[in-house]
Formats: structure tokens, C-alpha cells, sequence
């Protein structure tokens, strides 16, 4: 069955979709011996698909692998010139390129995904899916209900690359433990760099920690700091979940992940109308 090349490209792990764009309009693909152009369809079944002359292999089944990310790890495999961080590609032994979903700032832990799945990849990636992520915040200070109201509905921040200014796209913020320190649990379907600690700075409730516990339905399960394992089919689908709720509790850390449990029933409301006041 034919399909565009960038998603084929994905599908293969080349690189995400918008990468794979970049490469057609590059001219560095070709189908059959012809370059192409961007749009153009193909099918990995009867076509021969090149990429800077190397031709594509369609993996037989994806890899998926969850690892818990500790700090002071770079999410990405190409550290800037001197910075001797380690990496999150040091601690998964794994051939062939693997893509990131969920990246964390170095000063952040908790739950990432890597996966040979491009395709996947970018639709996790990309904010018109909603997917929520779910993150543990430790914050100083109690933030009062308004300061979560204000939280929760979005609040102006500047774009640190281009200097404009932005409204953060609302989300769920949620006290979970209060006192000197709080406790939150906060759920999000898109976040730029480095957000949650910027917004809580600016509302006067500074980060001391931040763990990402949950990528849609997936949780960190039994993982510790630096551990990692390949995810079952099972797992695979409760990442790909996602709730319709903000409120929605999320899935309990399990070894496995596991599919969303249903919810209990809720109850009918009565269609009988009070009409007068209750018998004692």
C-alpha cells in the first residue's frame, strides 16, 4: 500500500517526519532511482526507497523502551562542544538509532521513551495529539487556590529563542500534599522548555524537584534512576493512551504499565424531583 515517503521514512527510523521532510526537500531521496518531491507516495513493498543512497529496511516489529532518566542526564545524543554529561543513549545498550519521546531538561527525572518508531515518535511528539504527560513537582512554599487557578488556565511567559511573548496552554495542577513544601501533581498535553519551573518561579513557588511519572497511561512502574526495559504490547497501547479528563486519576506505578483500568460506574441521577422537604 502506497504512502507519503516522510511517513515510510519515519516508519523505518530515518529520522521523525518533519526530519524526513527536510531530507526530500533536500533531494536526498529517491524512489525506484528518481528523486523525489515532497507529497510523493510510495509503497516499501514493491519500492525501492533511498536515502543518501542507502536503501531503507522496514523493521519486522518496533522497539519500545521505557527508562527513568536521572539528573544531571542530557535527553539528547548530541551534547554541546565540552558539556561531559552523560547521555540517556549511555545507559540504554541498544543497536540502531533510537528516537526520544518526552525529553527532560538535565535538571529533571523520570519517565522517557526510546523507540526505533519515528512515526510514533512524532505523533507523541506533536501537541495537536493531546497527549498528557503527568509530572510529581516539589515546590516551595504553599500556592494558594488562586495561584492554581492561575496556573491552570495559562499564564503569560516569553519565549526564550525569539523574545515573544506566550499563553501556556492550560493544564491540570493539582495540590497533592501541602505545607513548607508542596506537593503537586501536574498534568499537561504541551509544554515548552523548561516550563513548569519558569511558571513556578514567576508565581513565586520555585521548583525543588520535578519527576515525569507518566507518558499518557504508561507509568515508571518498579524503574529506578538509570533503569530501563522494553515495553510489552500491553504497555505499548497505554502509552498511546491518553485520557479525555483532566481529573482523570492516572494509572497506579506498576512493573508492567498495563492498560487504563475502567473507571467505577457512576451513579444515575434521580429523576425524581424534590418537591417539598424531606420526611424526618
Amino acid at each position: 500500500m502506497k504512502e507519503r515517503v516522510q511517513k515510510l521514512m519515519a516508519q523505518a527510523g530515518v529520522a521523525s517526519r518533519r526530519e524526513s521532510e527536510e531530507l526530500i526537500k533536500q533531494g536526498r531521496v529517491r524512489v525506484n532511482g528518481r528523486v523525489i518531491h515532497l507529497g510523493d507516495q510510495a509503497d516499501p513493498a514493491a519500492d525501492i526507497i533511498e536515502v543518501d543512497g542507502e536503501k531503507l529496511a522496514f523493521a519486522a516489529r518496533h522497539t519500545y523502551i521505557a527508562f527513568y532518566k536521572p539528573k544531571n542526564v542530557l535527553s539528547t545524543d548530541k551534547p554541546h562542544a565540552g558539556d561531559e554529561r552523560r547521555t540517556v543513549y549511555d545507559f540504554v545498550s541498544f543497536e540502531g538509532r533510537l528516537f526520544t519521546i518526552g525529553r527532560l531538561d538535565a535538571d529533571s527525572e523520570g519517565l522517557m521513551v526510546l523507540t526505533d518508531d519515528g512515526d510514533l515518535a512524532n505523533r507523541l511528539a506533536h501537541p495537536r495529539y493531546q497527549h498528557h504527560k503527568t509530572y510529581k513537582v516539589v515546590v516551595y512554599g504553599l500556592p494558594s487556590a488562586e495561584t492554581i487557578r492561575q496556573w491552570s488556565k495559562g499564564v503569560s511567559l516569553e519565549d526564550e529563542e525569539t523574545g515573544e511573548r506566550f499563553l501556556t496552554a492550560p493544564c491540570s495542577v493539582q495540590i497533592v500534599d501541602g505545607g513548607r513544601e508542596t506537593t503537586l501533581r501536574i498534568v499537561m498535553t504541551e509544554g515548552k522548555k523548561r516550563q513548569i519551573r519558569r511558571v513556578a518561579s514567576m508565581l513565586g513557588h520555585p521548583v525543588k524537584s520535578l519527576t515525569r511519572t507518566h507518558i499518557g497511561r504508561l507509568g515508571l512502574g518498579t524503574l529506578r534512576p538509570g533503569e530501563w526495559r522494553e515495553l510489552t504490547p500491553k504497555d505499548v497501547e497505554a502509552l498511546k493512551a491518553r485520557s479525555p479528563e483532566w481529573n482523570r486519576p492516572a494509572v497506579p506505578d506498576r512493573p508492567r504499565g498495563g492498560p487504563a483500568q475502567k473507571p467505577p460506574p457512576r451513579s444515575r441521577p434521580s429523576n425524581r424531583r424534590d418537591t417539598g422537604r424531606r420526611k424526618r
